[in-house]
């Protein structure tokens, strides 16, 4: 049993487009410059914001999500940081109480505040309502203290002050500031990697909270978890080829975590820059924005040709999201232009100019649940039947997945620890026993 404490909040806000993921960041980045250890989670699935948040915190981020995760390793997860952390910071999704599970479900199974984030521009006194009724709403949830963001001035941020009921503190009034903004695109914030000037961004931002006086630290909370069992090495020897670079960037550590627990050797490879495959028994081809960069993924010849017979040759190939539009014949970008792709997969993955898939979903088959979920602007056009379709919890369709000749393909991406045994097949290329359930129209599952 681990047990530990540690300052920790959520923190959260009524809605999304409040700044949370910024305020998150800029405090993780003030606490760990006056020398505290910080450590930052991202409750529900994300790629973008942990990139981030790592930057920001000099530590690595891990998601936590009741359903996804699981409650125990959400437990563990944080226990384990507060054995060396000063402070723990787990950014929100949406609005405290948006989503099942939420952010509010979340903190109250962890026995962590909520930090609202508050947008309070054009507001004064209503402020204080809106922060009574996240405070109010559920009674199992403290809300003592709540941040106003975009500020027009000080004596705003005494308006909103004054009108907070009793027993809810102002942590402090965050002005108006470019500083406090990252740039986004159409799946969320710009990859950290492609921000030259995100330390001085991050830094800046630290500097805007110090002048709003945020310097203060969130309640001490006492964590206790179990922790986890040793994962059986069903890779053990197994080589794995993993596609790292700006177009294949989406990833959870836990996943790569896992793969090394159960024995695997992991190697990075660049379909963007490298001429060919490193020795590898399988490969997986993660999410990403193939979309940006279609023409030199088309241009790379030699790469791809070296997945398609890597693929001939009947080994394992996992293809999630951006991985799955780069196995069909081509991909049409945002601008219509088509390039040709590996083939894999017959028909074309075309950029559409809204979302296509958002949601929670699971992959269910005799070797266990894979969860994970679904989010995605474009859509394939095949005439390849599915071997299978995800589960949908919450969200747009379930999501067919591909079978043929060692690949795996789906838009889907799963969390592996939810299902090793299954993740260990896949990279095997052993039968993956999908269930009939898995079959069945999607709305058998609304």
């Amino acid at each position: 049993m681990i047990k530990a404490q540690a300052h920790a909040a959520m923190i959260t806000a009524p809605g999304s487009g409040q700044g949370k993921s910024i305020v998150t960041a800029a405090l993780a980045r003030l606490h760990r410059n006056v020398g505290r250890r910080v450590r930052v989670f991202k409750h529900g699935p994300d790629y973008l914001d942990p990139m981030v948040l790592e930057v920001a915190s000099g530590n690595p981020v891990y998601q936590l999500h009741p359903w996804m995760t699981g409650e125990d390793e959400c437990r563990w997860r944080l226990a384990e940081a507060a054995q060396d952390a000063d402070l723990i910071l787990v950014e929100g999704a949406m609005g405290l109480f948006d989503g099942d599970p939420s952010s509010a479900d979340l903190a109250r199974l962890m026995g962590i505040p909520a930090l609202p984030v508050i947008d309070a521009r054009g507001m004064a006194q209503t402020f204080g309502a809106v922060a009574l009724g996240l405070a109010s709403f559920d009674a199992r949830l403290p809300v003592r203290q709540v941040i106003a963001n975009r500020i027009g001035s000080s004596r705003h941020g005494d308006m909103l002050r004054e009108s907070l009921p009793d027993g809810i503190r102002l942590l402090g009034a965050i002005p108006r500031n470019e500083a406090m903004s990252i740039p986004d695109r159409h799946l969320g914030l710009v990859q950290a990697s492609e921000l030259s000037d995100l330390e001085q961004r991050l830094d800046e931002a630290a500097t805007v909270l110090v002048e709003a006086g945020m310097t203060g630290l969130p309640d001490i909370v006492e964590l206790a978890a179990e922790a986890p069992g040793t994962p059986p090495p069903l890779l053990r020897g197994c080589r794995i080829a993993v596609a790292r670079d700006a177009a294949f960037a989406f990833v959870y550590r836990a996943n790569l975590d896992l793969l090394r627990a159960m024995g695997a050797e992991l190697i990075e490879f660049s379909p963007l820059h490298d001429a060919g495959l490193p020795e590898a028994d399988a490969l997986w081809l993660p999410g990403g924005y193939p979309e940006l960069h279609a023409d030199k993924l088309a241009a790379n010849t030699a790469m791809l040709q070296a997945i398609r017979d890597h693929h001939v040759a009947g080994k394992p190939l996992l293809a999630e999201c951006g991985g799955l539009m780069v196995c069909a014949e081509q991909l049409v970008d945002k601008t219509g232009d088509a390039h040709a792709m590996l083939g894999l997969i017959p028909g074309t993955a075309e950029m559409a100019d809204r979302l296509q898939g958002l949601g929670m979903q699971s992959l269910t088959t005799g070797l266990g649940e894979l969860r994970g979920h679904t989010y995605h602007h474009s859509r394939l056009n095949s005439d390849l039947p599915p071997t299978a379709r995800t589960r949908k919890l919450a969200g747009t369709e379930a999501e067919p997945v591909y079978e043929r000749n060692g690949l795996v393909a789906s838009y889907f991406h799963g969390y592996f620890p939810s299902a090793p045994e299954l993740v260990a097949a896949i990279f095997r290329g052993q039968p993956l026993n999908f269930n009939t359930t898995n079959n069945a129209k999607e709305s058998d599952h609304a």
